[in-house]
């Protein structure tokens, strides 16, 4: 295809023809239009006829006509076709009726044959109960339903079968030659199981009109004619040959047409029905009343005809309340024809009726007339002696002609036709024929093109061709009644070549039609024939722009016309049409063009935008230039167009309302410096926005100025990414720091700069979750802070990096008291540090500001400080009255210090002392348990050689060596003790220095009896008072409390030597706990040994 500067070249070139046009045919205005004489006939490609897109109304009937979905066969297939039924007739056929796909033929042999012919295969043979010489058969009557047959014959005689009967029944009340029969179509069609033929016209030989109802439902007491009246005679008593009526309208039937025909005459009865029940009867009554004193419509036909037929066609007859829409009567003269009006209000129902006289098939003959007629939709189908021929209803002509093939001596009785179903039947006295429709439309499109209707002529054309010739035929008659704008939707139609209708409407001088054509046209372009729309629509945008100055010219020269509000009114909706086209071809939608191996192009614009751009801009149409730029969503044009205007609010409209982002970074420069605020608004509603590409945009009012009251934009939107955003970008907090630090304004002095928001902002930034730090760089803060002397901010920034003494400096350094005061106390937990801290500040207390009644206050701020802390600072020669007082009280607070040091270094001595006493008694302290205690757990007294006494805070327990696997005490342990022993002895603290009872009198003896059974309470109270109350008791040699009369022995040497034995029986039974020992060691000891049985554990 093209690309864009093919496209340019191509517009030029087009533009230069059309100039070239003008200026020809306004020098030659009485050129006559003949494009064939001067112009070659040239194809372009993309013009060609038939390529309409799909959503194109015309783009189905052009695909259902078109030559590729139908063969030549279904073109030029006839019209009719005629067919031989195959079937032997037992006798001479003499009356045929089809309904329904339901077949019933008559024969001499008073036989009737039934075929459905859904079901050929099926005959059913029913005999007339009567001998032919008895009876003649005459006709047969079937009603639309095919479930009713009358038969009539010659004597008068007349029978009725219903469908299910094996056997026709005699209608004994009705005694008359029956010529015709009209149904009540309607209610046998909605009832399909009714045994009734509700009410029926009989029209009679005798010239009567009868009506009547016949029932097939068995009644023993009525007959099958439930009900016959005569209702009304016609004035001649000429035979009925034909009889139909309607009820109309169909969905609230409120009147009755009745119309009735004789050889000669055609009668129309027009009135209210009597009733209408479901049992029928006396329906017509009142309506043929109404006509004994008046006339009713009568029309007559001269003639020596003495039978006639009379056919109605009615389309989608299978329904019931479908009516009539043609009716065609056979006469004498000719086929007396029409259309059935029911929306007439005269008594004339028959509108265009028109008489056919009878063609001539035979040249240079009389016309013959025929045996019988059939009505189709578009034909007349006449049966001749030998032939059969169709004349078209629209123009008389005839349409087709066929010979049947008739055997020697056999002759036509009529033609029949299912008014259901459409089928049209043939019948000799020997054979039956089908007349097939086939192609009976082929042709008729032509007839109405003759006629000029051109609408009707394109409903019936089946293919291209078809349709391109009447699409033609009926643009040029539009041109030539100067129905210039018809004439241009039907050229865009067809294959008229384009510079031919171009130049037509050229000459002319109608460009408006030249511009609906070329809407039309464009609109049937096909999409992937760019280049082609593209030059289309641009000549199109040249037309209407070229309208739009035509019409201002004109306004502004008439400005005092009255006119002037048409005109106004015809510019405002010549611009509609403008902006309506722009949103309609701005784009045609994704073609894919191929550029390569497995490559695509995507194509959209129909209209090249530079080229659409220049072409606007010549035209100075301002409007158009915006408006085309937004269709085709090219805001930046858009926003240069508001920007050079200088109207910075349509701007911020304009860049508000599109999603481009590239367009904020692209004048958010410009826009910010102008409307700080409404950009800001702006970007605050594109949270999809790269904070570090709008930062370029936001550093153009670091230096701007402006008016120190209203709130800084770069702030307020820097604010909304890290507090609304949560924006972790270290540039973000970073620029947002610098715009603190920044002035607000040039001439804000240094002294009257507000420290609050840039301290909040330190204070509340978010801090990294990971290292605990802030987003921004403290260094670069700090620097800035230094540098533009923001005391209070280098301080806290001091304190974010942990350098205490820094900040103290810093605010000392500034004279700030209070920020140092607050800084000293901020490492809490670092104490030394904080009384370091303090100490600088009272050195700048006391020797730069050499203030003593300051820093005495001061002490009173933090108890990390004492007079004595601070009194090195004081220079060498001061007055001692300033803080006489505050020495004074703390000499005072160290005198009662070192008094409470003293009282509690006493109490230390006393128990110091309480101690060691205590410690010396301890090795006295003993207990005496009696050989034969049994343990308190294991309630068994244990071998002599392996006891122990553990006193713990547990019970006192006595345990075998080997209870638990592992030996409490090794045998080691127990050398130089005697096994034989009965007591051991431990010291005990209650026991004192008793006397002994074999060296003194029985008192002292009482007195050690009772001091052995104290201690043993003692024992029992304060070690294992539950275990060892049994096995506390009297030594051996008290008197009456012992267990022998063994005395102990004494001396010296069994003296030390019991001594040492207790020394080593104390280290033994005090080196473990045998219940925490024991148990820890026999972990690893199962609960139940190997070969041992425990069902203790089974569940």
């Amino acid at each position: 295809m093209f690309d864009d500067c093919e496209l340019h070249d191509w517009w030029l070139i087009l533009v230069d023809i059309q100039r070239i046009i003008d200026v020809e045919h306004s020098s030659n205005p009485a050129v006559p239009v003949t494009a064939a004489a001067g112009v070659p006939q040239l194809q372009y490609e993309g013009f060609e006829p038939s390529a309409y897109e799909p959503s194109d109304p015309y783009a189905e009937l052009d695909k259902a006509h078109s030559t590729d979905n139908l063969d030549s066969g279904t073109l030029h297939a006839p019209i009719f076709d005629i067919g031989r039924v195959q079937y032997d007739f037992p006798a001479l056929l003499i009356a045929c009726v089809v309904s329904s796909d339901m077949l019933a033929m008559g024969f001499s042999s008073n036989f009737l044959v039934l075929i459905e012919l859904s079901h050929a295969d099926q005959v059913i043979k029913i005999r007339i109960p009567r001998k032919p010489t008895e009876m003649t058969l005459y006709k047969l009557f079937m009603d639309p339903s095919g479930r009713h047959i009358v038969i009539t014959s010659i004597q008068g005689e007349n029978w009725y079968l219903y469908r299910s009967w094996k056997e026709p029944r005699r209608l004994k009340g009705l005694k008359m030659i029956i010529e015709s029969i009209a149904w009540n179509r309607p209610a046998l069609l909605s009832a399909s199981h009714s045994t009734s033929t509700r009410e029926i016209l009989i029209g009679a030989r005798n010239g009567t009109i009868y009506e009547a109802v016949l029932d097939a439902e068995e009644d023993f007491f009525k007959s099958q004619e439930r009900y016959l009246q005569a209702v009304f005679s016609l004035p001649e008593r000429h035979p009925i040959t034909g009889i139909k009526f309607e009820f109309f309208p169909p969905t609230d039937p409120k009147k009755a047409l009745v119309i009735a025909t004789t050889a000669s005459r055609i009668y129309q009865f027009v009135g209210a029905p009597d009733r209408r029940s479901d049992d029928g009867g006396r329906v017509f009554s009142v309506l043929f009343n109404a006509y004994r004193e008046t006339v009713p419509k009568i029309l007559e036909l001269p003639g020596n005809l003495q039978r006639s037929e009379l056919r109605f066609y009615t389309p989608n007859s299978d329904q019931g309340i479908s009516l009539p829409k043609t009716m065609a009567w056979m006469t004498g003269p000719g086929i007396y024809h029409g259309v059935l009006n029911f929306e007439s209000k005269s008594e004339d129902f028959i509108d265009a009726a028109e008489l056919l006289p009878y063609p001539s098939l035979v040249p240079k003959t009389d016309p013959e007339i025929p045996h019988s007629i059939a009505l189709t939709e578009f034909h007349y189908i006449l049966l001749y002696q030998d032939r059969i021929a169709g004349i078209c209803c629209l123009d008389d002509q005839v349409k087709y002609e066929e010979s049947l093939p008739l055997r020697p001596g056999e002759q036509v009785r009529g033609v029949t036709s299912d008014p259901v179903r459409k089928t049209y039947w043939i019948y000799t006295d020997q054979s039956l024929f089908e007349l097939v429709v086939g192609n009976e439309d082929r042709d008729v499109w032509k007839i109405y093109l003759e006629k000029q209707q051109f609408e009707t002529a394109l409903n019936f054309a089946k293919t291209a061709s078809q349709r391109d010739h009447v699409l033609s035929a009926q643009a040029d008659a539009y041109f030539s009644d100067g129905r210039y704008f018809q004439a241009a939707q039907c050229y865009a139609q067809c294959s008229n070549t384009f510079e031919e209708v171009s130049l037509k409407f050229l000459d002319a001088g109608e460009r408006d039609a030249l511009r609906s054509y070329l809407i039309s046209r464009l609109e049937r372009t096909r999409k992937r024939d760019l280049a082609q729309r593209t030059m289309l629509a641009t000549w199109l945008v040249e037309f209407y722009l070229s309208k739009c100055n035509e019409l201002d010219d004109i306004v502004a020269s008439e400005s005092v016309s009255d006119d002037v509000d048409n005109l106004r009114a015809e510019q405002i909706i010549l611009e509609d049409d403008l902006r309506q086209f722009f949103d309609t071809y701005k784009v045609c939608g994704d073609i894919r063009m191929s550029i390569g191996p497995d490559r695509w192009k995507i194509l959209q614009h129909n209209l090249d935008q530079n080229t659409t751009y220049e072409l606007i801009q010549s035209h100075g149409r301002t409007d158009m230039y915006l408006y085309y730029a937004n269709a085709i969503s090219d805001y930046g044009r858009v926003l240069e167009h508001w920007i050079l205007e200088e109207n910075w609010l349509k701007a911020i409209e304009v860049i508000s309302r599109q999603s481009d982002l590239e367009l904020y970074y692209r004048f958010g420069p410009v826009l910010m410096r102008r409307v700080p605020k409404e950009t800001v608004d702006s970007w605050l509603r594109q949270p999809s926005l790269d904070p570090s590409r709008l930062i370029p945009s936001i550093l153009q009012l670091q230096h701007t100025p402006r008016d120190p009251l209203t709130p800084n934009q770069a702030i307020r939107y820097l604010n909304h990414l890290v507090f609304e955003q949560h924006s972790t970008s270290p540039t973000v907090h970073n620029l947002l720091i610098t715009f603190h630090v920044s002035p607000s304004s040039p001439s804000v002095s240094d002294a009257s700069i507000d420290d609050g928001p840039l301290l909040r902002f330190l204070q509340i930034a978010p801090c990294d979750p990971v290292t605990g730090k802030p987003y921004y760089d403290l260094d670069y803060a700090l620097r800035l802070c230094k540098n533009s002397g923001r005391t209070q901010p280098c301080v806290h920034i001091y304190s974010k990096m942990g350098l205490w003494e820094n900040s103290v400096d810093m605010a000392l350094e500034k004279g700030d008291l209070e920020l140092a005061k607050i800084n000293a106390d901020m490492p809490e937990e670092d104490k030394p540090l904080r009384k370091k801290l303090w100490l600088k500040i009272a050195r700048y207390v006391v020797q730069d500001k050499k203030d003593i009644k300051t820093a005495m206050r001061f002490l009173e701020n933090t108890d990390l400080l004492k007079i004595e802390d601070i009194l090195p600072f004081f220079p060498d020669f001061v007055v001692i009255d300033d803080f006489k007082e505050e020495i004074a009280h703390a000499l005072e607070g160290y005198s009662n210090h070192i008094e409470t040091l003293k009282s509690e270094m006493n109490e230390a001595t006393q128990t110091a002392e309480s101690i060691k006493q205590d410690i010396v008694a301890l090795k006295n302290r003993f207990v005496t348990i009696d050989g034969g205690e049994q343990c308190s757990v294991r309630e068994y007294l244990p071998a002599p050689a392996l006891r122990k006494i553990i006193a713990l805070q547990n019970k006192l327990t006595v345990t075998k060596a080997t209870s638990n696997g592992q030996p409490i005490v090794s045998p080691g342990q127990l050398d130089g003790f005697n096994p034989s022993h009965q007591s051991r002895t431990l010291l005990s603290a209650n026991f004192g220095t008793t006397p002994n009872p074999l060296q003194n009198s029985p008192r002292a003896a009482n007195l050690l009896g009772r001091g052995v059974l104290t201690a043993g309470d003692r024992l029992r109270e304060l070690v294992v008072p539950d275990a060892l109350a049994a096995l506390i008791t009297t030594p051996a040699w008290i008197p009456g409390m012992g267990g022998g009369g063994q005395r102990p022995v004494t001396g010296v040497d069994s003296g030390e030597k019991t001594e040492k034995l207790r020394e080593k029986l104390e280290d033994v039974l005090a080196s473990s706990c045998p219940l925490c020992e024991s148990v820890i060691a026999g972990l690893d000891t199962p609960f139940v040994k190997d070969g041992e049985v425990d069902t203790t554990w089974a569940l």
